[in-house]
């Protein structure tokens, strides 16, 4: 069995955590951004001196690639993406792009045979953070999303993702996308953003799927007047009402199986405004169950609530959702023939995140690795997976890769 360098791969990590510094131990790193050119240039520096061919497409996804000793077998590529949320963690996404890098220079470093060309791959604009949704260039590229509409995409300062990649350094052509024909099979990995490994000791995810989610909006319409004038009996509050449907849909959802996990992350009330009874409240709801039978019955509920509640009009409105998606299931069990030769403890696992690697996975082979993050943190600034961790995950990866490579 092959090992990476974990002073190297130490040495990436640290080098990363300097592009973007907010200096309370997290990162700032929005796609395209001066952030992410300094990451990239990055990149691109160690991925040459190692001799890989780099070339970028058209969403300037990057490809660095280590020919093999077979000409015109297809590539077999990792990678994830090196954009951040809003004062996110060193380790969600990037750690899967340090990984792929590590994985690259190991080959090449310990003159490994391989008959395939290896590409480590830099994903755009995974996040979404500026410009909305998120894995727009896996979305694109994988046939998901229409290039036109996510080019204008904008920002709350109303760029949009068009324009700022106009003229960004590493914009490609189009010819040179991941396809087909080209790609033989991808392998990403990832933090797990959760806390299920480390609850259960557990050093690697042996990762089976993306689960399948549905996500809504539900509104509530009221009347806006004074707050000390009102009477509660006259009022039509909109708050209030959402506040009652908020505890109806968790009361129905808790009747379900205890793995569905919902949230409502995101509340818009009109006008917001401490003297004024809301007028106006919309409140998202985001479901996830790797059953679709569950969120079907998820959506039965939504979609049963009352058109009227508190003397407020409520409205459903569905914004999207996905089916769950299943890895290929020759690689899952090569990325279990893999850690069990290591001698790492591992569970079988799903995804509740969504990833590049769903969209990739229906058009070639494709599955994904999970390390552990300390206590479930993501997302955040206390995002963390030790370096121990890091390198098992990096271990697995490098020789499920070469174990592709040979079959």
């Amino acid at each position: 069995m092959y090992k990476v360098n974990k002073d190297r791969l130490n040495d990436k990590i640290k080098t990363y955590s300097t592009f973007g510094n907010q200096g309370n131990g997290g990162i700032t790193r929005f796609s395209l951004s001066p952030e992410d050119i300094l990451a990239r240039d990055e990149f691109v520096k160690r991925m040459t001196a190692i001799g890989a061919e780099i070339t970028c497409d058209d969403m300037a996804n990057m490809y660095a690639t280590l020919p093999g000793s077979e000409p015109g077998l297809p590539r077999i590529v990792t990678g994830s993406h090196c954009d951040s949320v809003r004062n996110g963690g060193n380790y969600d996404g990037i750690l899967g792009v340090l990984a792929a890098m590590e994985v690259l220079e190991t080959i090449a470093t310990d003159k490994i045979p391989h008959r395939h060309p290896i590409t480590a791959m830099i994903w755009t604009n995974e996040e979404g953070s500026l410009y909305p949704p998120a894995m727009m260039s896996s979305g694109v590229i994988c046939g998901k999303f229409e290039k036109e509409t996510m080019l204008a995409s904008k920002s709350a300062e109303g760029v949009t993702f068009g324009e700022a990649l106009e003229n960004f350094k590493y914009k490609g052509e189009e010819k040179n996308r991941l396809n087909a024909k080209d790609y033989k099979a991808m392998v990403e990995m990832h933090i797990e953003q959760g806390p299920i490994l480390e609850a259960e000791k557990k050093e690697i995810g042996v990762v089976t799927c993306v689960i399948g989610m549905c996500n809504y909006r539900i509104k509530t319409y009221g009347q806006a007047c004074h707050a000390g004038t009102t009477p509660m009996k006259y009022r039509r509050d909109a708050l209030y009402a959402a506040t009652l449907l908020l505890m109806k849909l968790r009361e129905e959802f808790e009747k379900l199986d205890p793995a569905l996990v919902y949230t409502t992350g995101e509340i818009i009330c009109h006008p917001c405004v401490h003297t004024v009874i809301p007028d106006f409240v919309d409140f998202s709801i985001d479901a996830r169950h790797e059953n679709p039978k569950v969120i079907a019955e998820v959506v039965k509920i939504i979609e049963s609530l009352p058109k009227e509640i508190a003397k407020c009009k409520v409205e459903t409105q569905r914004a999207w959702g996905r089916d769950t998606v299943y890895f290929d299931k020759e690689l899952v069990e090569i990325v279990q023939k893999t850690t069990d030769e290591f001698g790492y403890s591992n569970m079988r696992i799903n995804s509740g995140a969504g990833h590049d690697a769903q969209f990739v996975s229906q058009m070639i082979p494709t599955t994904m690795i999970f390390v552990p993050s300390r206590d479930g943190h993501s997302h955040c600034t206390t995002e963390h997976t030790s370096i121990e961790q890091c390198v098992q995950g990096a271990n697995v990866l490098l020789n499920t890769i070469l174990e592709v490579d040979k079959r």
